[in-house]
């Protein structure tokens, strides 16, 4: 299992998100940010709209993803 912080993959904040895949942090970073703005947390709005915004932008969205994956592989186990 790794971690990386919201702050890693966009967001404003430091919250640890975990995985054993990175799509797996990706997605517990999704649930974060949707979690947080439904909590009111302002500072993640924008993240928020990155996050729902890569996928209609496919190429940079796709440039986003492949960054992730290559930050996951190299950090060590958690």
């Amino acid at each position: 299992m790794k971690a990386m912080t919201c702050k890693q993959l966009g967001g404003p904040c430091d919250f640890l998100l975990e995985g054993t895949t990175a799509d797996e942090v990706i997605k517990a970073q999704d649930r974060h940010l949707n979690d947080a703005v439904a909590a009111g947390d302002d500072t993640h709005e924008s993240a928020l709209k990155d996050m729902k915004g890569r996928w209609k932008h496919p190429i940079s969205g796709m440039g986003w993803y492949k960054k992730v994956k290559r930050d996951y592989a190299a950090l060590p186990e958690a």
